[in-house]
């Protein structure tokens, strides 16, 4: 199969403009639809819409997409085997991550990414709402997830700790539990499927944080909001330690029972579809986010 007409449909399906495409890969327009134009025919089916005013993906188009994706990964991975192909790590890599985590450490660290790989061009959809690789095209994905698909490979980033919060005029206000069963008494925010958690103490010891039999008002379904409505003490609230470790050590937050930690079967991992081979551009930019996204920021103060 011809890979630069390849290159050519994936970039027309990105950019939704065929000449723009073939601008890219140095080919005149009418050079860049006869090219398209015959992968067609050679797939037998047609890969986009034309029209005098808009081209679009075709329903065989997206169905393909992935795959001719993957194709070129293929010959970029085997040319770079071979110490051969382009110097320059280049194309456009689409990442999904969840806002929450993005806002912290994805979203500050994209500039010096983007300096030192100019010819990458970052396609980022960071939100809550979990894409489906594949449908989406997507490279790569950040999810705080149990890792059991089996169409998925990964790497994993860490342990997904939580701890139990309060800011201090909360806690001035209605004091501290001195174990878990005092959680009862006091206003625990919710996430918003209400599920009880449990809770790992000092030598062996567990307890159970359970909004449901307490005096918690309020149901949140975002992590971002959670730890906001903590820090301006609507109450206790269980955060995972990467996302309130700022709080934490600036005094906005204070961990309740100390030592106690509610069980994760959740992590964070980097993952990718396991058919996808890695692309250069995957791998660095792979590399890069687990560089940068390790350290203090996944202990227990």
């Amino acid at each position: 199969m011809d890979t630069e007409a390849l290159r050519l449909f994936v970039l027309a399906a990105e950019k939704l403009n065929i000449s723009a495409a073939g601008r890219d890969l140095g080919m005149a327009p009418a050079v860049s639809s006869a090219r398209l134009a015959k992968l067609e025919k050679t797939v037998g089916a047609d890969l986009l819409h034309r029209s005098t005013r808009k081209v679009a993906l075709s329903l065989e188009g997206a169905e393909f997409l992935p795959f001719a994706r993957e194709i070129i990964a293929q010959e970029e991975a085997a040319m770079a085997a071979l110490g051969k192909g382009e110097t320059e790590i280049s194309g456009t890599l689409r990442f999904t991550a969840p806002s929450s985590f993005a806002q912290l450490y994805i979203a500050p660290i994209v500039a010096e990414f983007l300096r030192r790989y100019p010819g990458i061009t970052l396609d980022m959809r960071l939100s809550d709402a979990e894409f489906d690789l594949i449908d989406g095209s997507f490279d790569l994905a950040l999810r705080n997830m149990v890792l059991d698909d089996s169409s998925m490979k990964g790497r994993k980033i860490a342990d997904d700790t939580r701890v139990l919060c309060a800011a201090p005029a909360y806690i001035e206000a209605f004091g501290l539990p001195e174990g878990p069963d005092d959680l009862a008494k006091h206003q625990l925010i919710a996430f918003k499927n209400l599920t009880a958690r449990t809770l790992h103490g000092p030598d062996g010891r567990s307890g159970i944080f359970e909004p449901r039999m307490a005096n918690g008002r309020l149901i949140i379904d975002n992590g971002t909001n959670l730890k906001a409505a903590t820090v301006h003490g609507a109450g206790i609230s269980i955060n995972s330690i990467w996302n309130v470790d700022e709080e934490l050590r600036d005094g906005r937050l204070r961990q309740v029972l100390p030592g106690w930690t509610a069980q994760a079967d959740t992590a964070l991992w980097l993952v990718y579809p396991k058919s996808n081979v890695l692309s250069p551009k995957v791998r660095v930019f792979l590399d890069y986010l687990i560089d940068q996204c390790s350290g203090s920021i996944w202990a227990v103060p």
